[in-house]
């Protein structure tokens, strides 16, 4: 006997709810069950924390938060996308790289969408997606590696920044329409920031640079990743269209 008590179908709403504000508030992400496609929207926000805590002050996105729920995402069926919203002062270099480096190396379809700011480290999460927007007012400051506190002044000290500055060129290139040589050139800069080398570049400059790939808010990044979740299933229907009857096909090529 089915329970129809609206009251209980009330309460089950708003516990949905609740988990959904819970997730939002302690994770920065939540999937959207009630829209076209079932996407999963994941917030890369504030600084980015890696292996040391940062102050309570700050605004904190935890990659032991993030990797997790990227291969969640990756493994749940029922989601078929990711948008990802950053605005980012950047932070800890190793942990962006591993982010960037997971979602490049999703199969489920991602954008990423910069507002405010996608700065330093966060310029390689924002061009990990297979594409990638950013509002007019929104910027992106690309500078060299730097580390705070106490370093060893030694040759090897600097080969390590080199080293570890080349890895950023290199997934940014690989990941986007600009050149290595003109990354670095922006990077290299003189004059653009006070106290700083480096470049910032609003969202029209970063799409002319080719850093990323249009212009355009969330309206625009929502129906790109609907259009590449809709190929993506035409695709996958084309190829099982095109085996189907071709299991008990003999081959006239086989070994006797």
């Amino acid at each position: 006997m089915e329970n129809n008590d609206p009251a209980e179908e009330k309460n089950d709403k708003s516990d949905d709810v609740e988990t959904a504000a819970e997730q939002i508030e302690k994770f920065g992400e939540v999937a959207t069950p009630n829209a076209k496609h079932l996407i999963h929207c994941l917030n890369i926000i504030g600084q980015v924390e890696g292996h040391y805590i940062l102050p309570p002050q700050n605004k904190t996105t935890k990659y032991e938060h993030i990797i997790p729920a990227l291969v969640a995402i990756e493994q749940d069926r029922s989601i078929e996308g990711l948008v990802m919203i950053l605005n980012t002062v950047g932070g800890d270099v190793e942990a962006g790289l591993a982010i960037a480096e997971l979602v490049a190396g999703m199969k489920t379809p991602t954008v990423s969408l910069v507002v405010g700011g996608g700065h330093s480290i966060g310029v390689p999460m924002a061009v990990s997606a297979k594409r990638s927007f950013i509002v007019p007012s929104a910027t992106m400051t690309i500078h060299p590696v730097r580390m705070n506190g106490l370093v060893l002044g030694v040759p090897q000290t600097l080969s390590y920044f080199d080293k570890m500055q080349e890895r950023i060129v290199r997934f940014v290139t690989d990941n986007s329409g600009i050149s290595p040589e003109r990354f670095k050139e922006l990077m290299m800069q003189t004059g653009e920031l006070v106290m700083d080398v480096g470049t910032v570049l609003d969202g029209e400059s970063a799409v002319k640079e080719g850093l990323i790939d249009r212009l355009g808010g969330l309206s625009d990044a929502i129906e790109c990743l609907y259009e590449m979740i809709e190929n993506n299933g035409n695709e996958q229907n084309e190829k099982t269209e095109g085996t189907e009857g071709k299991e008990n096909v003999p081959d006239d090529n086989r070994p006797v």
